[in-house]
């Protein structure tokens, strides 16, 4: 039976958690024991750890698994770790840390099929897990980008729902995320088009600003 750090439902944490992780918080993370400045960084980063480790072939088990180690990993090194902008972001060094845990677990779980298997293998005196290569998903920067920016739009349009009446908000939502035609919305919600396509104008104007926002602080 697994035990985790903190849990992991996405029923009870919110998409609003997911923010550019703060020079502060970085800072508080160099103290193991500031549980609630750890506790931020969980419910920030969970859900885009899980998703890539989910898309990079692993099940919600082991993705669950590769989400603790990696804040084992990041507890370790964060005493360590120096932001400088110069030499790359908190969110690249964040991902090489995801990756290399990937990659171990990928290694470990090729060396137990190996293990098992029947078909005899000479005897070369080499650590399994030496034989094999960086088992890493190739394509895993691409798949950490496309999770990072999912979950920045989140936040933005949390952000924003949270600023303008819920029937507008429900308007742009129909609209521009779930393309649901003007039409239809005009006869479901009791709005005019012309309100239909104000509102998708002006909430788009403010989702983009946030996201905007939100990019230029990241570390």
């Amino acid at each position: 039976m697994r035990t985790y750090l903190w849990s992991m439902s996405p029923e009870e944490t919110s998409s609003t958690e997911f923010l550019p992780t703060r020079r502060t918080l970085l800072t508080r993370l160099r103290n193991w024991d500031d549980q609630e400045g750890w506790r931020e960084f969980f419910e920030t980063y969970w859900r885009l750890i899980y998703s890539v480790a989910i898309k990079a072939g692993l099940n919600e088990a082991d993705a669950q698994d590769i989400v603790q180690e990696t804040i084992l990993a990041v507890a370790r090194k964060m005493g360590r770790f120096q932001y400088d902008p110069a030499i790359g972001s908190f969110k690249t060094w964040l991902m090489l840390v995801v990756r290399s845990r990937i990659a171990d677990y990928l290694r470990r779980r090729r060396c137990r099929v190996q293990t098992v298997s029947p078909a005899p293998r000479e005897d070369t005196g080499t650590a399994c897990i030496e034989q094999v290569p960086d088992a890493a998903t190739p394509g895993l920067e691409a798949l950490w980008e496309e999770e990072w920016k999912k979950g920045l739009l989140d936040a933005a349009l949390e952000r924003v729902r949270r600023k303008v009446p819920p029937k507008q908000f429900q308007v742009f939502d129909l609209c521009a995320i779930q393309q649901v035609s003007p039409q239809r919305i005009t006869s479901a919600l009791g709005v005019s088009l012309g309100q239909v396509y104000l509102i998708k104008h002006r909430v788009g104007r403010m989702v983009r600003k946030e996201l905007k926002r939100l990019e230029t602080h990241i570390l």
